[in-house]
This record gives C-alpha cells, sequence and structure tokens, in this order.
C-alpha cells in the first residue's frame, strides 16, 4: 500500500510539473522573406531554439511571470522583448540589419588584394610563382591583370596609360626607391622580391588613399609575413636559379635568412637566342629579416636585403658591361595603444650603385648613385562604429650623382609630406572616404634652394548594400617628383607632376564568381618637356579606357578560369615629343585568357595573352600573341616539381622599333623554366622561400 501511495505521489508531481510548462511560439523575419536559423530563448535560462526554414520557433518553458526573450542571429540586430510568459505566443519578430561597423568595411575599388581573407582571393605566393609566364616573379604574375600594358622589351609594370615609374612599390608602407632587378637594354627585369616574403599584396590601379604619395599612376603596397611559430628550412633549383633559406623561430620572435643565385650562363649554353653577351646575366642575393611579436597588436619588423646584378653584352663594335649594387633595409613598429589608437614609426633606406663600361661608345664609363631615406609616422583612431580617421607625417630626403665623361650632377633635395583620411559611414551601406595630402618639394641647387607645394584632395563614394556587390567613385589628385635626369637638366625648377583620376568601379563576387567592371579617366599637367635644351613643365596629357576582370570556379569542379581585358586610349605631349601622340609603351587593346585544372597531384595551367600594335614614329608594330602552358606536380607533401613553357608556338613577337626603323624582338622566342622546390624541415614544399 505504502509504495501505490508513492506512486500515485509521484505521478501527480510531474502531472503538476507538466501542466505547469508554457508554449512559447512565433515566426520572425527581415520584412521580406522569413529568416532560418535565428536563436530564439529565454534570457537566463537554456529554453529556446532555432528557427526552421520557414522562420518559424516554437519551445516550452517552465518560467512564470515577466521574461525576456532574446532572438538574434549573424548580421541582425539583437531582438529583445521583455514580456509576461503568458503573452509570448504566436509572436511577428522582425529583425533589422545591422548596420556595419567602419573597422569592418572593405573598399576594394580599383585594387587587387592577394593572400587576404578579407577581400575575393585571386592569388596567393604559390600562384604567382606558378602563373605560366611569371617564373616566380610578382611583376610578371601582375601583368596577368587589367589595366596593365604589355612591354616586353623591359618587362616593368605600366598601369592605365601610365610610364612604369609612375607605378610605387612600398614594403610594410615605406617606400623602396628601385624595386627592379637591373638588365641590358630591350631585356626584361624582375622584380627584387620574392613573393613568399609577404602575407599581403595590394595592387591599387589608382584612386589611393592620402597614405601614399609620389606616384602619378598606381601603387603597389607589400606586407611582410608575421612572425614564424616554426623552424624552416628549405632549397630550390631550376635552370636559372638556385635559392637556400630558412627561419629560426623563438618565444614570439622568429629570424629569417635567404641567399639565391639566379644565373643565364647554364641556360644561354643550351640553348640559342639571338643577344651575344660576353658574359651571361648573373644576381647574386641575399635577405634578412627579424620579427619581434610583443604582443598581437604589438609588433616589430625589419627587413634588409641586398642584390648583386652584372651583365656583359656585344652591341655595335662595343662591350658593354654593366654592373649594379642595391641595398635596401627598412624597419616598422605598429601598436595598438587602447582607446581604438593605433600608432605607426618607420624609416628605410634604398641604395643604388650602377657603373656600365661602354654604356654608348667603347671606353666610355658611366657612374650613377641614387639613395633615398623615408621617415614615416601616422596614428590611427577608430572614433566609433561610423568614423575612423588616420593623420601622418613622412619625409622623404634622396641624394644623387652621376658621372658621365664630362657630363656630371649632383643632386639634393626633400619631399616633405602630411595627410589626414577619414572614413564615415554616412547611412547603412553608404560610405565615404576623404583625405586630403600636402606635399613639399624643397631641392638645393646650386646654393639657392628652390620649392613646390602640392595640396592634394581624395575621395571615394561607396555603395555595399551586401556582400555581393559593391558600387564605388572615386576621384583625386596625386603628385610626382619628375625623374633626377629631367631634373637635372633643368635650369628652372621642374617641381611635381600631377595627375588627376576618376573612376567608376562595379564588382560583384559571389562564391564562385568575381566581376570587375571599371571605367577610368586621367588628366596629366606639368609633365617634363624638353624645350630649347631643357625640360620645362609645360607637357601633358590623357588617358582613359575601361577594364573587365572575370574569375570564375563554377564550369566544372577543380577548374578556375579568368579573363582580362583592358582598353586603353591614351597621349601625352612630354619628354621630347615634338607633338600630341600615343604614348610608344601603351596599346590600345590588351587581352588576357587563363585556365588552372587540378586533377589528382598535377596542376595545369594554360594562358593566352593579346595585345595590339604599339605606335611609333617609324610605324606601328604587329600584334603581340603569346601561348604559355605550365604544369605542377606534387612529388610529396614536401617536394613541387613545376614547369612551364612561354610562347608555345615560337611567334617571333616585335616589341618596339629604333629610331632607325630596326624591330626590337626578345632574345628568344620561347622560354623554358622547370624548378624543384623542397622543404627540408616543415611539412609544405612552398614554404622553401623560408619566410
Amino acid at each position: 500500500m505504502k509504495h501505490r501511495i508513492a506512486h500515485i505521489v509521484l505521478l501527480l508531481m510531474v502531472v503538476g510539473k507538466l501542466t505547469a510548462q508554457i508554449t512559447i511560439s512565433g515566426i520572425v523575419s527581415d520584412g521580406r522573406e522569413s529568416l532560418a536559423g535565428v536563436n530564439v530563448f529565454i534570457v537566463g535560462t537554456i529554453d529556446g531554439c532555432l528557427t526552421d526554414s520557414l522562420g518559424r520557433f516554437l519551445f516550452t518553458t517552465t518560467q512564470t511571470g515577466e521574461v525576456t526573450l532574446k532572438a538574434s542571429s549573424i548580421g541582425f540586430e539583437d531582438f529583445i522583448q521583455t514580456e509576461d510568459v503568458n503573452q509570448l505566443h504566436d509572436l511577428t519578430i522582425l529583425m533589422k540589419e545591422r548596420a556595419t561597423t567602419i573597422d569592418e568595411v572593405v573598399v576594394t575599388a580599383s585594387s587587387f588584394s592577394f593572400g587576404k581573407s578579407d577581400n575575393f582571393k585571386t592569388m596567393d605566393a604559390l600562384d604567382i610563382v606558378m602563373a605560366g609566364n611569371s617564373c616566380g616573379d610578382i611583376v610578371a604574375a601582375l601583368q596577368t591583370l587589367p589595366g596593365t600594358q604589355m612591354v616586353g622589351e623591359n618587362g616593368k609594370l605600366y598601369v592605365r596609360g601610365g610610364e612604369s615609374d609612375e607605378c610605387q612599390t612600398f614594403v610594410n608602407g615605406m617606400h623602396v626607391l628601385v624595386p627592379y632587378s637591373t638588365q641590358t637594354e630591350n631585356s626584361a627585369v624582375r622584380g627584387r622580391f620574392s613573393p613568399f616574403l609577404f602575407k599581403g599584396i595590394n595592387f591599387s590601379l589608382g584612386g589611393y588613399s592620402g597614405e601614399y604619395g609620389q606616384a602619378l599612376s598606381s601603387v603597389l603596397p607589400m606586407e611582410t609575413t608575421d612572425a614564424a611559430t616554426s623552424d624552416k628550412f628549405g632549397v630550390s633549383a631550376s635552370l636559372v636559379d638556385w635559392n637556400v633559406g630558412g627561419t629560426k623561430a623563438y618565444h614570439n620572435s622568429s629570424l629569417s635568412f635567404n641567399a639565391a643565385l639566379t644565373s643565364m650562363g647554364l641556360y644561354d649554353k643550351l640553348f640559342a637566342e639571338r643577344f651575344d653577351f660576353s658574359r651571361p646575366y648573373r644576381k647574386l642575393s641575399g635577405e634578412t629579416q627579424y620579427k619581434k611579436e610583443f604582443s598581437a597588436s604589438n609588433v616589430l619588423k625589419s627587413y634588409v636585403g641586398y642584390d648583386l646584378t652584372s651583365v656583359g653584352q656585344r652591341i655595335e663594335g662595343r662591350c658593354l658591361s654593366l654592373k649594379e649594387h642595391n641595398v635596401y633595409a627598412n624597419v616598422t613598429h605598429r601598436a595598438a595603444m587602447g582607446q581604438g589608437y593605433t600608432f605607426f614609426t618607420g624609416i628605410a633606406n634604398s641604395s643604388v650603385f650602377c657603373d656600365v663600361d661602354d654604356a654608348r661608345m667603347a671606353g666610355d664609363h658611366y657612374h650613377n648613385f641614387r639613395n633615398e631615406i623615408h621617415l614615416k609616422a601616422e596614428v590611427r583612431k577608430i572614433c566609433s562604429e561610423v568614423l575612423k580617421m588616420s593623420a601622418g607625417v613622412e619625409d622623404y630626403i634622396r641624394n644623387s650623382s652621376l658621372r658621365y665623361d664630362t657630363y656630371r650632377y649632383q643632386l639634393d633635395y626633400n619631399i616633405l609630406a602630411a595627410h589626414v583620411d577619414a572614413q564615415w559611414r554616412v547611412i547603412p551601406q553608404v560610405f565615404l572616404n576623404m583625405s586630403a595630402r600636402a606635399e613639399k618639394f624643397r631641392m638645393r641647387n646650386s646654393g639657392m634652394v628652390e620649392s613646390d607645394w602640392q595640396i592634394m584632395p581624395r575621395a571615394t563614394l561607396s555603395y555595399i548594400p551586401n556582400k555581393h556587390l559593391q558600387l564605388s567613385l572615386v576621384t583625386g589628385r596625386y603628385s610626382q617628383t619628375a625623374s633626377d635626369d629631367y631634373l637635372a637638366q633643368s635650369r628652372n625648377l621642374l617641381g611635381q607632376s600631377i595627375a588627376d583620376h576618376a573612376i567608376l568601379s562595379m564588382q560583384y563576387k559571389s562564391q564562385s564568381t568575381f566581376l570587375r567592371i571599371e571605367p577610368y579617366w586621367k588628366k596629366y599637367r606639368r609633365l617634363p618637356l624638353l624645350e630649347n635644351g631643357l625640360y620645362q613643365p609645360h607637357g601633358y596629357g590623357t588617358s582613359k579606357g575601361v577594364d573587365i576582370f572575370v574569375e570564375d570556379h563554377s564550369i566544372i569542379k577543380n577548374l578556375t578560369t579568368t579573363l582580362s581585358y583592358s582598353y586603353n586610349d591614351s597621349e601625352r605631349l612630354y619628354l621630347d615629343y615634338t607633338e600630341v601622340r600615343t604614348l610608344d609603351y601603351a596599346s590600345r587593346h590588351n587581352l588576357r585568357l587563363t585556365a588552372k585544372y587540378a586533377v589528382g597531384k598535377f596542376v595545369v595551367g594554360l594562358a593566352d595573352s593579346y595585345a595590339s600594335g604599339r605606335r611609333f614614329p617609324t610605324g606601328q608594330t604587329p600584334h603581340y600573341h603569346s601561348v604559355d602552358v605550365n604544369l605542377t606536380y606534387l612529388l610529396s607533401p614536401k617536394v613541387i616539381v613545376y614547369s612551364s613553357l612561354n610562347n608555345i608556338f615560337g611567334r617571333t613577337n616585335i616589341f618596339r622599333y629604333n629610331a632607325n626603323g630596326s624591330p626590337v624582338v626578345p632574345s628568344r622566342d620561347r622560354f623554358l623554366y622547370i624548378g624543384i622546390f623542397v622543404s627540408l624541415k616543415n611539412n609544405k614544399a612552398y614554404d622553401i622561400s623560408n619566410f
């Protein structure tokens, strides 16, 4: 009997408990459609659930009286309602989209970002190394993008009708005076830096912020990798270059080194070429880095790199002999100081020594020395969810000298600059970046001090309605000091050339497709113009066109295709031009199609490049065309074998015409590259470049 009574009491308690439960239900939407996966719960309890595919929710609770119901979902503001629990049934909850905070905004108008997860990723270090015609060169890989010109006789970056020196390179925010290795005339140069050095490469085709100056057309800011957490050591070898390097990791710091030898000697013996080299092209280079992370927001980085390049070539009865030493070093420190403040300081030094025997005629000697010290300090502040600001000052201290027979010059000048940037969320989905940069050019010449001021406003207005679409209007003014040779050959101050940019950027990205269309217009003023034997700031010009870029991953599995097209119409009156005309280096149409397919341990790449002919006073060149193919094989997790063949059909492309009308062609029509990359103390072969 006692057991029966106990069972009855227990049953009554359970029934009482069940009758005390209250059902909470409703539907969640954003006003346009139902929202699935929204977390709806009573604050302070574990009572709740996720909405289903139709936005519905239903759960029970034993709470009584007044409770707080909360609904939360990524991308939306939290919904909170305090009510008597008996009233929380058949609810209609309306969620409001959360406005993007200003520190989450990524405006990518007129720029391509590589190796950064917050942007559409189109290229990383391994992609650069294995691009069809790059052979590990950053500059050659960037030439696959829209807005760049095919100028095969020197291989440098020419962007949207701008000269090669109108594109400036920055490493960790610090300027690089000469980012290319040297070469003889009509031979393609290479970039100085290994792509494995960097975790982020931001190639801006124009319209950049006030932080960057001394660049009329474009900037290439590159950020080195963070401190390594494990030791690395690796080697690589090919027919033309050999590399060894490694990293020693310490607690919150790392020390890296890299040494490389590039030599065309073996390749020239195996494969015939048109040029008569008395000494094959050779470059010996070394790099070292030290990185220290005092905390996640307090980082010190240092870099030192050295190149020794030499080559000899027999040209028209003389034996040209070229040797160049190029040294670059920088130290930067970035630290967050609390309350939204971040401080940056940096110093960089570039020194270039160039000597050429038989430069123009037998027996002559050319010597050129260039040096730059770049000092920079900047503060950034996240003021609120709708505003962030930055301000900085910098100084470019330059000197150079040249000796060629009886002609000599010595230049000593500096460019002092300051900038202020403000990025403001005007309303949700509309963002305005406004900046102003001021530069003062100051040169000491024959005991006289001459100066020139420039004020440059810049603005970007962006509409970002969702994560797929971005529309931007970019405008601004940019300046750059004339090159040393032109400054030396001017009795009056050339000062700084000016370029005004206007760009309309329209881009769409989904999980598998990226599309960008950018029409642009540029106007140049105060360009160097040769008048009566002296350079004067009377040159001018325009450049206009449209760039189209498409990358797709949806055609078939493991296949990536890209289309890059540029139309450019540019003309100038500058240097020794006697009339306004199309630029020597500018092609009206540039088209590049690529495909990369991965199957098993193999990656096969194919690229087709086309550029319309270039106009010269002595005639117009035929169009440029090259089909390139490459093959990558993962021999093991630590070994990669890579090969490429450029211009597989052997077309003889004419790059330009000399003053006498003779064509300039490449030293060889095809180029074969075979390389092996081996990691000896890590699990990835592409870490062999150690940084």
